[in-house]
C-alpha cells in the first residue's frame, strides 16, 4: 500500500477512535449521573452499544474509501493487460494527487514511450523489408529448424511460387545445392557458398549461405546469368578472332620464309606477293571490321539521326553501292519504296546496305538478281534485300546474325568474309529502334529484313535534297 493511502487509513482509524471516545464519554458522564440506580449489567449494555454505533459509523465509511482505492487498482490492472495485449494506444484516467496517480501517470508516459518504439521499429522494419525487396538478389531467412522465416519479393519470383513463413524450405525449393548450403549454415555455422543452376530454367545463381548470430541462417543468391554468357561470348569471341588471324598469319609466315630462303622466280615471287596481300588485306579487314563491332556495341555509340525520305535510302544504297555487282554479272535493282520519312543516320544506312548487299552477292550470286526495296507499315517502314540464289537452312536463321556465325565456313573465308558483316548490321538496326530478321527458302532465295522508326513528322524536317 503507497504511503498517502496507509496515511488516510491511518486518520480514518484515528477518526472512529475519536468517535468512539466521544461516545464512551456521553456514556460513562450518563452513567456517572445515574450510577445510583443503574445496575451494571445496564451500564455494560450501553458501553457495547456506544460502541456498536461508532463501529457502524466507522465501517461504512472505511468500505467506501477502500472500494475508491480498489477500483482504481483495478482499472490499473486492465490498463497493464491491455498493454500487455498489444494495445499500446490505452491511457489511465488521472485521479487524485495521491501515489496512485503518480504510478497512473509514471504508467501513461511507458506506454506512450513503448507506443514510440514499437512505431519506430516498425518504420524501420518496413524500410529493411523494402529495401531487401528491391534488391537485385534473392534473398531468404530461415530458422535454426530449417523453416522459412522470410524471403523478399525476388525470392518469390526466382522460386516461381508464394514462399509461406513457417513452412520448410524444401517445400518451396528443389535445388540440391542451395539446401545443400542452408544445410552447412545450419549445421556447422559456418559460411556455404555454391552455384544453383536448377533453380530457374535457363539462369544460373551464385549461392551465399551464412550463419545468423540468433540461430538460423540468411541465404542470398546473385544471379551471374549474363555475367556467365558474357565470359562464354567472350571466351568464343577470343578464340574466333585468334582462328581467323591464326590462318592468314601462317599463310604470309609461309610465303615470306619460302621468298626469303628459296629466291623463286620473279613470277613465283609476284604469285607469292599476292597471296600475301591477299592474306594482309583479309587481316586489315577483320581488324576494321572488329574495331566498327566494337564501336556500334559500345554504350556510348551515337548516331546522328535526321529525317530521311525510306526512298532516298533505297536510291542512295543502289547508287553507292551499284559499283561492286558491276563485273560480278549480278543486276542490283529497286523493288520500290515509299516517301515516307523515317529516323536514320545516312553513314550508318549505307553501312547496313553495303553489309547486307555484298552477303547477298556472296551466296546469291547464282540468281543473277539483287532486290532492295522497302514498304510502309503502321509505324515503322520495312527495308529488305533479297537475292534469288540457293537460300539458307532454317536451322540457320535465328543464329545468323551472330558474331563469326557462318553457314558454309570454307566458302566464305575462300571469299574473304570475316563473318561480323551481319552482326554489324544489327546492331546497327537495333541501335535505330529497329528490328531485324532473315526469311529464306533453300533453292528460292534469301531475304534480309529490317525496319526504322517513322519520323514524327513536322518536329523533325526532312535532311535537305532527301
Amino acid at each position: 500500500m503507497t504511503q498517502k493511502v496507509f496515511t488516510k487509513l491511518l486518520g480514518l482509524f484515528v477518526l472512529v477512535l475519536v468517535f468512539h471516545t466521544v461516545v464512551m464519554e456521553v456514556v460513562f458522564r450518563r452513567m456517572v449521573q445515574h450510577s445510583a440506580g443503574d445496575s451494571l449489567q445496564t451500564l455494560g449494555r450501553e458501553a457495547l452499544w456506544s460502541g456498536l454505533i461508532a463501529l457502524a459509523v466507522a465501517l461504512p465509511v472505511a468500505a467506501w474509501v477502500a472500494g475508491g482505492v480498489t477500483a482504481r487498482l483495478r482499472r490499473v490492472v486492465a490498463f497493464a493487460r491491455s498493454v500487455a495485449g498489444g494495445d499500446l494506444s490505452a491511457r489511465l484516467e488521472q485521479t487524485g494527487e495521491d501515489e496512485i496517480a503518480a504510478m497512473e501517470a509514471a504508467l501513461n508516459q511507458t506506454a506512450e514511450r513503448l507506443g514510440k518504439s514499437f512505431a519506430e521499429i516498425e518504420s524501420r522494419r518496413q524500410e529493411l523489408a523494402a529495401m531487401l525487396d528491391a534488391m537485385q538478389e534473392a534473398v531468404v531467412a530461415i530458422t535454426p529448424e530449417g523453416f522459412v522465416r522470410w524471403s523478399n519479393a525476388v525470392m518469390q519470383r526466382v522460386a516461381g511460387t508464394q514462399i509461406y513463413a513457417g513452412r520448410s524450405l524444401v517445400h518451396f525449393v528443389r535445388d540440391p545445392e542451395l539446401l545443400a548450403c542452408v544445410r552447412g549454415a545450419l549445421e556447422k555455422r559456418e559460411v556455404r557458398f555454391g552455384r544453383a543452376t536448377s533453380l530457374a530454367p535457363g539462369r544460373i545463381f551464385e549461392i551465399n549461405a551464412a550463419p545468423l548470430p540468433s540461430g538460423g541462417a540468411l541465404a542470398v543468391l546473385h544471379d551471374v546469368t549474363r555475367i556467365e554468357a558474357a565470359e562464354k561470348s567472350r571466351r568464343e569471341f577470343i578464340a574466333n578472332v585468334s582462328h581467323e588471324l591464326r590462318t592468314p598469319l601462317t599463310s604470309i609466315q609461309g610465303y615470306v620464309e619460302t621468298l626469303i630462303e628459296e629466291h623463286p622466280r620473279p613470277e613465283t615471287s609476284r604469285e607469292f606477293l599476292g597471296v600475301i596481300l591477299k592474306n594482309a588485306t583479309r587481316m586489315n579487314r577483320l581488324t576494321e571490321d572488329l574495331l566498327t563491332l566494337a564501336g556500334v556495341e559500345s554504350p556510348d555509340y551515337k548516331l546522328a539521326l535526321q529525317a530521311t525520305r525510306a526512298s532516298a535510302l533505297v536510291d542512295d544504297a543502289i547508287e553507292s553501292l551499284g559499283g561492286i555487282v558491276v563485273d560480278s554479272g549480278v543486276e542490283l535493282e529497286s523493288a520500290g519504296a515509299p516517301d515516307s520519312a523515317v529516323m536514320a543516320d545516312s553513314d550508318a544506312m549505307n553501312q547496313v546496305f553495303g553489309n547486307l548487299i555484298e552477303n547477298a552477292l556472296k551466296y546469291g550470286r547464282a540468281g543473277k538478281r539483287i532486290q532492295v526495296g522497302a514498304r510502309l507499315l503502321d509505324s515503322e517502314v520495312e527495308f529488305s534485300v533479297r537475292d534469288f540464289g540457293p537460300g539458307i537452312a532454317s536451322e540457320h536463321l535465328e543464329r545468323i546474325f551472330e558474331r563469326f556465325y557462318r553457314i558454309d565456313k570454307a566458302r566464305s573465308r575462300e571469299s574473304g568474309g570475316t563473318g561480323l558483316g551481319l552482326a554489324i548490321v544489327k546492331h546497327i538496326v537495333l541501335a535505330h529502334g529497329g528490328r531485324i530478321w532473315a526469311e529464306s527458302e533453300l533453292g528460292s532465295g534469301a531475304a534480309f529484313h529490317f525496319t526504322l522508326p517513322l519520323a514524327p513528322g513536322p518536329q523533325h524536317p526532312l535532311a535537305p535534297g532527301l
